[in-house]
C-alpha cells in the first residue's frame, strides 16, 4: 500500500494529538492581539491562507499569509510562523536568516532535528504527522488542526467528521472526470487550493482553484459534461444552478451532494467541516493517480522538499 494511504487515513488521530499539544505550546504561537504574518510554500501556504482567515474571523488580530520568497520584509508584524513539513525549504530558511532580531518568528514542523528548528526562536514540532510520501497530507491538516485549537476550535468534533471522511464512499468516480474546478469562500480558499494541488502532484491532473465569486468571472466558462466544480464552504447564492447549466458535476462540502452525478451522499448527516472534507478531495487526487496508472508516492518532477544550490 502507498504511504500516502496510510497517512491520508492516520487524519483524525493526528488531529487528536494535536490538539493535545496545542494548550502546552500556546506562549510559542500567535497571542491574541499580535499583527502576525504566516509564510509557508505549496501546500504549507496553503494552510498559512486558512489559517489567517480563521483567525481574522474569530477576532484574534490582523493575520496575512505569505509565499516564503515573496514575504514583503519592509511591513512591520509582531511575529512570524513559518510552516515547513521537512525544515530545510530553501525559500523559508532564508527568510527565517533575514528576520532573525527584528520579528520574532515560530516554526511549525515535521522534524525536530531539522535547520529551521535551530534557525526560529520558537518551534513547534509535530513528529507523529510527519510523512514519508512525497506529497502532503496528514502534516498540512495536522498543523491546521493545531491551529485551530488555538483558536478555541473544537477539534476532538473536526476529528469525528475526519473519521467519516476516511472511510466513506467518494462523491464522485474519478475515472468519469477529465477537469476539476475547486472553490472556496474565506478561509476555506486554502483548502480549494490544496485540493487542485494535491490533483495536480498525485496524477498529474488539470485541476484549478478560485474563490467561488470569482468563478462566473471567467473559469466557469470551462465546465462542461465529464469536468468536476467541487466547493468548500459557504456558497454563493445561484452558484449551483449557474455549474449545473454547464453540465458539469458539482459535490458541495456542505451538503455531501453531487447535484448531477450522486444526489444522497450520506443522506441525512450533518453538514461535515470543510477540512474533513479535504480528506476526501484528497482520497479524491490518490484515486486519480491510481486510475491513471500513476504511483501517487512518486509524483513527476517532486521531491519531499526543495533545497536549492
Amino acid at each position: 500500500m502507498a504511504h500516502v494511504h496510510a497517512e491520508i487515513a492516520s487524519q483524525p488521530d493526528c488531529w487528536r494529538e494535536a490538539a493535545k499539544l496545542a494548550g502546552s505550546v500556546a506562549d510559542r504561537l500567535p497571542a491574541r492581539g499580535e499583527r502576525v504574518a504566516v509564510v509557508g510554500c505549496g501546500t504549507s501556504w496553503f494552510m498559512a491562507m486558512a489559517y489567517a482567515g480563521l483567525r481574522e474571523q474569530a477576532g484574534h488580530g490582523e493575520t496575512d499569509a505569505f509565499q516564503a520568497s515573496e514575504f514583503p520584509t519592509g511591513r512591520r508584524y509582531d511575529r512570524l510562523v513559518a510552516i515547513t513539513r521537512s525544515g530545510t525549504t530553501t525559500e523559508v530558511l532564508d527568510l527565517i536568516t533575514a528576520l532573525r532580531g527584528r520579528v520574532p518568528t515560530t516554526v511549525i514542523v515535521g522534524d525536530p532535528d531539522s535547520p529551521a528548528v535551530a534557525l526560529a526562536d520558537a518551534a513547534v514540532t509535530l513528529p507523529f504527522a510527519d510523512e514519508r510520501a512525497v506529497v502532503q497530507t496528514r502534516f498540512a491538516t495536522t498543523t491546521l488542526a493545531l491551529l485551530r485549537a488555538q483558536l478555541g476550535h473544537h477539534v476532538e468534533a473536526l476529528a469525528a467528521d475526519a473519521e467519516v471522511a476516511v472511510r466513506a464512499p467518494l462523491p464522485i468516480d474519478p475515472t468519469r472526470i477529465e477537469q476539476a474546478t475547486f472553490l472556496g469562500r474565506g478561509w476555506t480558499v486554502g483548502l480549494a487550493q490544496e485540493a487542485a494541488l494535491k490533483c495536480r502532484e498525485a496524477a498529474t491532473f488539470w485541476a484549478e482553484a478560485y474563490p467561488a465569486m470569482d468563478y462566473r468571472h471567467g473559469p466557469i466558462s470551462i465546465g462542461a459534461p465529464g469536468r468536476l466544480v467541487w466547493a468548500f464552504g459557504p456558497l454563493p447564492e445561484g452558484l449551483p444552478e449557474d455549474v449545473a447549466a454547464t453540465g458539469a458535476a458539482f459535490v458541495h462540502s456542505r451538503t455531501h451532494g453531487c447535484r448531477t452525478v450522486l444526489t444522497s451522499w450520506a443522506a441525512g448527516r450533518t453538514p461535515v467541516d470543510p477540512m474533513a472534507d479535504l480528506i476526501l478531495a484528497q482520497r479524491f487526487a490518490v484515486a486519480l493517480a491510481t486510475s491513471r496508472g500513476l504511483d501517487p508516492d512518486a509524483p513527476r518532477h517532486l521531491s519531499r522538499s526543495v533545497v536549492l544550490a
